[in-house]
């Protein structure tokens, strides 16, 4: 999105505390919709394993059977598999209730648009309809919604069929894969997907049932559960996903992360490529193997969408984030399953494990931490004197070690994100306690 200030919407949609999300809530998101797409629209719903999804959605659902707006369900299911099988459907939008890896205590909402050939996140002329709604529009009595058909096992077979269709199919026989799903989304469909193929799948935290255990110490945000299944297992690798699906992290045979950089390098090497798209939360090391290769790297804000513009502006097939979210060719969406199911795919075309194919890139040491801040306090770190003069310190300190540092404040949560690089794990790390340390006195 371009700069237009958004009063609601984050760096992947709306999201908030549950209970931010009250009946007249949505009916003015419901109506903003109508404003924007017309009486005529059909919107499919779906959403997350959180105990509020199931409340929100049937919320929703009786907001645009009072408008008269056709409507379908399809209940849990991977925010890519809404992205692709509303389109493949029908339906002119969908709305998907997730808060991806928040705690079960958060909620949100992501909204995709249907575009020429595949489905879109909602353009900014779409978010400024549902904000100018949210603030001005009123809400209705709402009507107990009619008897409707659930469209969940179609759209879990449409989303498997194309899974299996973009790696042609591949034989993955042999293949010994840990999988944790994070009590989340890809629960529903899991390890179906890969065992049809010929792998043999070993699943942790597949809860499907809604909710509030999702990301509750499992997934790719807790990922020690499935190191440990890995390194005392007889594995190929591992898969964590987030709580809606759409990222993922792996870890090789030996229990080691191999992080969304990673991917990104072994993807645009199997395939070839000679540009890719990362972020600014990028490890040096990235950055260092496209100059070493002759590689255009394109460096983004953070957010899926700003990696996906600048994908679709510079021609790339292929970029993401640290976290897990990657975008392989042709996909409008980050897809945890797809990019694992990918590189399964590789490692049976190469023959090489998944350490040997993330070799390629050398990773400098990082450091991460976090800060607590409210909206006010985020707005006071971006336009601080005080605050500028402790960044070019320390900016300045750590170019002696090889290193940059990163200061973000989070675009759904109230923190500020501190993430650090260099050549000396133990000295950056010192130096990012001391600028952690500054930062929260200078906007306390």
């Amino acid at each position: 999105m371009s700069e237009t200030k958004l009063k609601y919407f984050g760096t992947d949609g709306i999201r908030r505390e549950a209970g931010f999300f009250t009946p007249a809530f949505l009916q003015k998101v419901a109506k903003g919709l109508v404003n924007y797409g017309g009486e005529n629209i059909k919107v499919l719903l779906g959403g997350d394993t959180r105990e509020s999804s199931e409340e929100i959605i049937q919320n929703l659902s009786e907001a645009f059977e009072t408008l008269g707006v056709e409507y379908g369900t399809v209940g849990v299911l991977p925010t890519p598999a809404i992205d692709y099988a509303f389109y493949e459907m029908g339906f002119d939008f969908a709305i998907d209730v997730t808060a991806s890896h928040n705690p079960y205590t958060d909620n949100g909402l992501k909204f995709f648009e249907r575009g020429k050939n595949c489905g879109e996140s909602i353009s900014e002329a779409g978010c400024l309809a549902l904000e100018n709604a949210i603030e001005n529009e009123h809400e209705f009595e709402a009507v107990a919604t009619s008897l409707r058909e659930d469209l969940h096992d179609e759209a879990v077979s449409l989303y498997r069929e194309h899974l299996l269709d973009y790696i042609n199919r591949q034989d993955l026989s042999g293949l010994k894969i840990a999988m944790d799903c994070a009590d989340g989304a890809t629960s529903v469909i899991n390890k179906t997907a890969l065992e049809s193929l010929g792998a043999e799948v070993t699943l942790i935290h597949a809860d499907s049932s809604y909710g509030k255990n999702i990301n509750d110490g499992c997934g790719s945000t807790h990922i020690e559960a499935l190191t440990e299944l890995v390194k005392n297992g007889d594995f190929n690798f591992g898969i964590a996903f987030d709580g809606d699906g759409d990222r993922a992290l792996l870890v090789d045979a030996g229990g080691n992360l191999i992080d969304g950089d990673q991917v990104i390098v072994i993807v645009a090497e199997a395939l070839k490529l000679k540009s890719v798209v990362v972020t600014v939360s990028c490890n040096q090391g990235i950055l260092n193997w496209a100059k070493d290769n002759n590689i255009d790297i394109e460096v983004t804000p953070v957010g899926n969408h700003h990696v996906y513009a600048a994908m679709h502006e510079k021609g790339a097939l292929v970029g993401g984030e640290q976290n897990g979210h990657i975008h392989l060719p042709n996909e409008t969406c980050s897809d945890g399953l797809l990019v694992s199911m990918m590189i399964a795919k590789i490692m049976k075309d190469s023959g090489l494990s998944l350490k040997e194919l993330a070799s390629s890139m050398t990773k400098l040491p990082q450091a991460e931490t976090k800060i607590s801040a409210d909206p006010g306090q985020k707005e006071l770190l971006k336009s601080s004197d005080e605050v500028k003069k402790i960044l070019i310190k320390y900016d300045a300190e750590f170019k002696n070690f090889g290193g940059r540092i990163l200061v973000r404040p989070s675009g759904t949560e109230n923190i500020v994100r501190i993430v650090v690089w260099g050549e000396n794990l133990e000295k950056i790390t010192e130096l990012m306690n001391g600028l952690a340390s500054e930062l929260e006195k200078a906007i306390a």
